[in-house]
């Protein structure tokens, strides 16, 4: 696993440290990796309380015409190695000491002295003006201990399938909030003390600074254990200067391939069979839009999964590589170092690849290339930053130009959001009000006919209902899609036989040839009883 290589890492350059350091100060060096799991203690030597203060071990315990060895470390103080060589002389006994790594000393005296298993509790989020919860849940974490808070906090975060964690300083102290199914909670204030402890592990786990001036980006994985077995998860870190110090968001990114399943997005059978259409053409481009956070990359993911197959060669460039998905190359592009998605599109298109996925197209340069590879035998995948279909399309029009040659280049764009699904164990059916019941006739006048009209005087409408396993009501997201199919029509705009390339028009030429919009979308999946009109307003 990659954390075991990264600890291995860390644990080399420990040993060779201490190797350095003991020819400087005289003293034999000595690596307890061979033996530091299996070897006999040699207990009642020292007393433990002498060896946590000093920072000492004993290896062998002496006997008559033997000699007593005693491991050190750099932190040991040399008048009590002095006064220790002068106790066993007097009696006659010969001690030599060997300078040992602290990780060394670490693993050998959890032998002689195990730690306690504390067991905490978990985190519970709080209900809007619930301060007796974030007291409760802030004192657990003000007690968690230093070597623990850090990797405390990612696992309870993990177990409540939270997707970003906010580490964000104030005056006074240190917030922490999470996002839960789409929405951003309270969850504790912690003292400043536990801000340092906090970012200190950050900044080595995750390899950024502490002292920097400047916004960083990193990168870490860890491996989760609990009940339901093991699973790696990838964390994207983003951190910022600010007046009280560093801000910190962590993304998390549960890695489990089977989850990266198109048929486990819950799409419409009618947008489905749209998609599938698509990506089983060999050549085109699909364009994914949508603000951070609406579930792009997972189903950019699902659909490389779905094609991925032992006949098609995949290539991806990413900033970061979010997931690792076995099959495909994944290339990562550091764009903030100076690389960019184009160069590095022009060089894989050279390895002869069936399908790429663009991380994201974000200029001219970039967005030509990914044209010229999709009508030149490739299927090209890639996320672009839109709200909708048409905003979309108008800004790439933009970006490449009116050119006859590129209009059948994007064959699908997809505008998402992610909305909480109410808990079906608890929610509530009720009635609207008759503003409510115009609103939604409103929204729904224009559905094109292929969409079945629902009875606007008779319908229900469902609302959260809290309850133990459900703190909020919902449990979960589900996907609002709005899907602009590229056709004859909307290729004139590529063409140029319409010089009007606004979003408004390209949309009433979408919506003439079937398109159904994001906010359609979510008022169907509110008037199915998935979701609540007060969501769909809020994500659309």
């Amino acid at each position: 696993m990659q954390e075991d290589k990264i600890q291995q890492a860390r644990r080399d350059q420990d040993e060779q440290a201490t190797r350095q350091r003991a020819s400087i100060l005289g003293l034999q060096y000595l690596d307890t990796r061979p033996f530091e799991n299996t070897s006999e203690l040699a207990r009642g030597v020292l007393d433990i309380s002498i060896m946590h203060q000093k920072r000492l071990i004993p290896l062998v315990a002496g006997s008559e015409g033997h000699a007593w060895e005693i491991g050190v470390t750099t932190q040991t103080p040399q008048s009590f190695i002095v006064d220790l060589t002068r106790q066993y002389n007097e009696v006659g006994n010969d001690i030599t000491f060997f300078l040992i790594s602290g990780s060394g000393y670490t693993k050998l005296m959890n032998r002689f002295d195990p730690p306690v298993k504390v067991i905490y509790d978990d985190i519970r989020i709080a209900h809007e003006g619930d301060s007796e919860t974030i007291t409760d849940v802030s004192k657990t974490l003000n007690s968690v201990s230093s070597d623990e808070v850090f990797s405390y906090l990612i696992s309870q975060a993990d177990k409540l399938g939270a997707s970003d964690i906010h580490i964000e300083n104030q005056r006074t102290h240190m917030r922490i909030r999470m996002r839960i199914d789409g929405v951003l909670h309270p969850v504790a204030d912690l003292n400043n003390e536990r801000y340092r402890v906090i970012l200190g592990a950050l900044a080595s786990q995750a390899n950024i600074s502490t002292a920097s001036r400047q916004p960083q980006s990193g990168h870490m994985q860890k491996e989760i254990t609990n009940e339901h077995g093991t699973h790696l998860l990838n964390l994207r870190i983003e951190t910022v200067p600010t007046m009280y110090g560093q801000d910190a968001v962590l993304r998390l990114f549960n890695f489990d391939e089977s989850m990266l399943n198109i048929d486990r997005l819950g799409i419409g059978p009618i947008e489905r069979k749209e998609i599938d259409e698509i990506i089983s053409h060999p050549r085109g481009m699909v364009l994914m839009v949508g603000p951070t956070g609406s579930g792009k990359s997972t189903t950019l993911y699902s659909i490389i999964n779905a094609l991925n197959t032992t006949t098609r060669k995949i290539i991806t460039l990413e900033d970061p590589i979010e997931y690792g998905i076995s099959g495909i190359t994944q290339i990562p592009i550091n764009t903030t170092g100076g690389q960019s998605f184009g160069d590095g599109l022009r060089s894989v298109l050279r390895l002869d690849p069936d399908v790429v996925m663009i991380g994201e197209i974000r200029d001219s340069d970039t967005a030509r290339t990914a044209i010229q590879a999709s009508i030149t035998g490739h299927l090209v995948l890639s996320s672009f930053h839109a709200n909708t279909t048409s905003a979309a399309f108008s800004r790439m029009i933009n970006l490449i130009g009116v050119n006859p040659i590129f209009s059948s280049s994007i064959r699908l764009v997809i505008a998402q959001r992610l909305v909480r699904k109410l808990d079906d164990d608890t929610k509530r059916e009720y009635e609207p009000d008759q503003a409510t019941r115009s609103w939604v006739r409103n929204a729904l006048k224009d559905l094109p006919e292929h969409i079945e009209k629902p009875d606007f005087d008779n319908f229900k409408l469902w609302a959260p209902v809290v309850s133990e396993s459900s703190p909020f009501g919902f449990k979960g997201r589900i996907v609002i899609m709005e899907q602009m199919v590229v056709g004859e029509e909307i290729q004139r705009f590529l063409r140029g036989d319409i010089v009007d390339v606004h979003t408004e028009v390209i949309e009433k030429v979408a919506r003439q040839d079937g398109m159904v919009t994001l906010l359609e979308r979510g008022v169907l999946a509110a008037l199915r009883g998935e979701t609540t009109l007060d969501e769909v307003n809020r994500a659309i």
